[in-house]
């Protein structure tokens, strides 16, 4: 790595970036060299700066005083903000590439990977600003605005799309960008690890010639069906296009999104009267009140929730939410890859995050008030949280472990087409 002309290229990118994007475009790189030679250094910015900000100097609350979280939450979710970053750029980076013909572009992964990396300079350096007071939402802002703009640049250079679809191929660029930046935290998810990085040194890459690949259940795997199925689309989004047909472009913009989210798979999350019956009559001691079910379907992607209340007349209650992530499987599938765990306790209570029988669980217990929860993730796509008053969040495990929870794993494949 060399310091100096990683300066240099962060001078030249956010000073003349009009001069820069042709350079850019012309040198030969590859995605491994890289990740090893700006993003690794840039992508940490954010991330430490966040942690200065949470951990060392606090965030000021009106009225109420300075709160620091603990130096080993903030640590936690710096090492987590850092993976997600260099994770997000790798898969913004397989949509661009999958769009480039949809725009007049020509598909080239190493081009897509330049053009979103150098993009985000502006972003990255902005991350400085947080550990400034109130102008740091502007400093941020206004990194993030040039970036757009960096990218608008950056399109037809890298990608040879005609200049005149530049702006339209930037718009939809960004809000995948923003949607996938939801999934991910929503999903409290990660990516490991960086494709098609032949020479890269990289454990697990081959240096080979030959045209081999990931197994098509490990974390690449699923991002190569991703970028194909997002290429199907990309297609899709071309013929509606020329034909006009609105309806058909939001369709094929659905698509593209449900490509993201599901990790390369299409699914259809279960029917309501599928998921109730694992909401049983009566859970830890007390009757069911209330219950619900309900199928939600938006922009091509589908999550079904199914809620139980019970309670008994002294006035305790529990609530039962199970929910199917369906479109959103392939991002439950990356917090399982992260290997996501923490732990924070206080006199009061404790909160923790971690791995148990290769399922994903979360508990919270506040021992003063006698409440808490306890949520687990079933097959990579079904969440099940139990909350409210109980003994001890013994009890509330107990109760989790009393459901069906075998039998709503087993359905973890269905409604899933493979790509």
């Amino acid at each position: 790595m060399d310091l100096s002309k990683q300066i240099a290229r962060v001078k030249a990118i956010l000073g003349t970036p009009r001069n820069e994007w042709p350079v850019i475009a012309s040198e030969p790189a590859t995605i491994g060299g890289i990740y090893k030679d700006y993003v690794l250094v840039l992508a940490a910015i954010p991330a430490v700066f966040g942690f200065l900000k949470h951990s060392v100097i606090g965030i000021d609350l009106p009225f109420l005083g300075t709160y620091r979280a603990s130096v080993g939450a903030g640590l936690s979710g710096m090492v987590m903000s850092y993976v997600l970053g260099l994770a997000s750029v790798y898969v913004l980076s397989l949509i661009v590439d999958a769009l480039a013909p949809t725009f007049g572009g020509q598909k080239n992964r190493v081009q897509a990977f330049k053009v979103v990396v150098y993009a985000s300079t502006a972003s990255w350096i902005a991350g400085i600003g947080q550990v400034l007071p109130w102008v740091s939402m502007l400093i941020l802002l206004a990194g993030g605005v040039y970036s757009i703009y960096l990218l608008y640049l950056g399109l037809p250079q890298t990608m040879k799309c005609p200049s005149e679809k530049a702006a339209g191929y930037t718009a939809v660029t960004f809000v995948i960008a923003i949607v996938l930046s939801w999934l991910i935290s929503f999903a409290v998810g990660g990516i490991i690890g960086v494709g098609n990085m032949r020479g890269s040194g990289l454990p697990g890459v081959s240096d080979s010639g030959d045209a081999g690949g990931f197994d098509a259940d490990s974390p690449m795997g699923k991002l190569e069906s991703m970028a194909r199925q997002a290429e199907e689309a990309g297609k899709k989004m071309e013929a509606a296009q020329k034909s006009g047909d609105v309806n058909a472009q939001r369709d094929a913009a659905g698509d593209i999104l449900s490509a993201v989210a599901g990790g390369g798979d299409q699914v259809e999350s279960l029917a309501p009267d599928r998921i109730k019956p694992f909401v049983p009559e009566s859970l830890a001691g007390l009757r069911r009140t209330e219950i619900s079910a309900a199928r939600n379907k938006a922009m091509g992607m589908q999550i079904t929730e199914a809620r139980g209340t019970y309670s008994n007349d002294a006035g305790r209650s529990l609530r039962l939410e199970i929910v199917d992530m369906g479109s959103m499987k392939g991002m439950m599938a990356f917090a399982g890859w992260a290997g996501v765990e923490q732990e924070r306790e206080t006199d009061q209570g404790h909160e923790k995050t971690y791995t148990q029988d290769g399922r994903m669980v979360h508990e919270e217990w506040d021992a003063g008030r006698k409440s808490g929860e306890y949520s687990t993730v079933l097959g990579e796509r079904f969440s099940v949280k139990l909350s409210g008053e109980a003994s001890s969040i013994t009890e509330l495990k107990a109760a989790v472990a009393s459901l069906d929870l075998a039998g709503l794993e087993a359905l973890r494949n269905e409604g899933v087409k493979r790509n």
